[in-house]
């Protein structure tokens, strides 16, 4: 199936530049690109891309702005982030508005080539520099909670607590249901379940919830910083 890929950036030389790459890859097709933060979520509306590449700085507004209103369209995009901007408040920030992956400029062509076909499979990939910082927080946490002491883990069902699981060690929506034998269809049901028990908004709370209650062991610690992965966005 090919990728559908729209191209945001305010500067025409990088957005082309990425175009040009981008189109040369087999099973991805730019369907656009543009500088302009409204302009691509109308494009969002008019040509339904699978993925959406975009830096923070765009005309009329942010790159983070636009990814908030994104997330709240009735059939989101997966979106790669591409930019300089790389702090822990910034990483913060997109990821809890729903960002799927998270990559400097000065990443290679086939880390972006990897990161939107990783995207466009339900994953989140992050650069191996934001994957450490992530990583140390995590073990900067107290010790896990267990259930009895977590009473909120209660309410989920043992499919939920499976499901929940798997997602925070890595595992993107389709690869769950292919662990578990179900559909990827039972797969969000379980997983829009489990957030309204739980009360959290997205998988980024999911996921730092379920490392936070022992539900699931460091699994990204254990990974090579050039694979280290986490899902962070919900399906």
């Amino acid at each position: 199936m090919t990728i559908r890929v729209l191209i945001c950036d305010q500067l025409p030389v990088i957005a082309d530049g990425l175009k040009t790459l981008l189109d040369a890859v087999p099973g991805i097709e730019v369907i656009g690109t543009t500088q302009n933060g409204m302009e691509a979520i109308i494009l969002v509306r008019t040509t339904h891309p699978d993925v959406v590449v975009t830096d923070l700085n765009l005309q009329t507004i942010s790159g983070l702005e636009m990814i908030r209103r994104l997330a709240k369209e009735e059939e989101p995009p997966q979106i790669v982030v591409f930019t300089a901007a790389d702090t822990d408040q910034t990483v913060s920030d997109l990821l809890h508005a729903g960002a799927s992956c998270l990559f400097g400029k000065d990443a290679s062509p086939q880390e972006l080539i990897t990161a939107i076909q990783g995207a466009a499979a339900g994953q989140t990939i992050l650069a191996p520099t934001i994957a450490e910082r992530l990583v140390s927080w995590f073990r900067a946490q107290p010790e896990p909670r267990t259930s009895e002491t977590c009473p909120e883990l209660t309410k989920l069902t043992p499919r939920e607590r499976e499901v929940t699981r798997l997602v925070a060690e890595g595992m993107s929506t389709e690869d769950v249901a292919r662990e578990l034998i179900i559909g990827e269809a039972t797969v969000r049901t379980h997983l829009y379940r489990v957030r309204t028990k739980l009360g959290v908004r997205d998988r980024a709370e999911l996921v730092s919830l379920a490392y936070r209650t022992g539900l699931t062991h460091s699994a990204v610690a254990d990974r090579s910083p050039g694979d280290r992965r986490a899902l962070v966005r919900a399906h």
